[in-house]
């Protein structure tokens, strides 16, 4: 089953820009487009709608008005050239806030939170189970689909991260902070600096130190109480 989506925007450019970068995704389907927000509602009635891009100043009515009216909210992602809206859209407990000019890499990184909510997230029963959790990186100038459950661990390369997996590695121009934003926290954690590891792929804990796929990777200073919480449930030193 496609995640299925609509596209509400008085810009037919915005809409197009959009629809462009939903392209680099086989298994999402643009429903419907609309340039007027009042007509988008027969739609949402008449369908299971998952995701909105939303813009919010808009002749007919605000994207803020249209929130407010809807019976049952799909993933709302708001799409505007104006930054100053963020606070009061999050309030409305959207998903994600693009300013325009929209890039692909930051999309990406919606698309990425889409998953997770839809994947991993309460709604899991409305999607299709045949679905691993995964998430989409782009490597060589493709976008690539990972499975969550084949990373072992993630490492910072500068500029970039080396994605390291059950079946290979991969380098992917991104940071690790916003890899591990994009990661569930129940399942992944930073321990370092320079690493975010897959919990249930710990083999051991030696020092502080953590083993994993006979890689010893070491806790960094500032992550060591995180880390005892999280993975050892505790409050004694590691290196008890």
């Amino acid at each position: 089953m496609k995640i299925k989506c609509v596209i509400i925007d008085d810009e037919p450019l915005a809409i197009n820009v959009i629809e462009n970068h939903l392209k680099n995704f086989d298994h999402v389907e643009v429903v419907e487009t609309f340039n007027n927000p009042l007509k988008a509602y027969n739609i949402l009635q008449q369908e299971k709608i998952d995701v909105i891009f939303l813009d919010i100043n808009m002749p007919q009515m605000t994207g803020f008005s249209f929130i407010e009216n809807l019976n049952h909210k799909p993933l709302i992602v708001i799409t505007t050239a104006y930054r100053e809206y963020a606070v009061k859209s999050f309030e409305l407990n959207v998903l994600d806030y693009l300013v325009k000019p929209i890039p692909f890499n930051r999309f990406l990184k919606t698309m990425n939170k889409v998953y997770q909510q839809l994947y991993i997230g309460s709604s899991i029963t409305d999607i299709s189970l045949q679905q691993e959790p995964h998430i989409f990186l782009k490597v060589n100038k493709k976008l690539l689909k990972i499975n969550l459950n084949d990373i072992l661990f993630i490492e910072s390369l500068k500029d970039y991260i080396k994605v390291i997996t059950k079946i290979g590695d991969h380098v992917v121009h991104k940071s690790l902070t916003a890899i591990t934003e994009e990661l569930p926290q129940s399942s992944f954690l930073r321990i370092h600096r320079s690493y975010t590891i897959s919990i249930n792929k710990i083999v051991a804990i030696e020092g502080n130190t953590i083993e994993i796929a006979n890689r010893r990777i070491p806790i960094g200073r500032n992550y060591i109480k995180l880390t005892k919480e999280r993975i050892l449930n505790t409050n004694d030193d590691l290196d008890n």
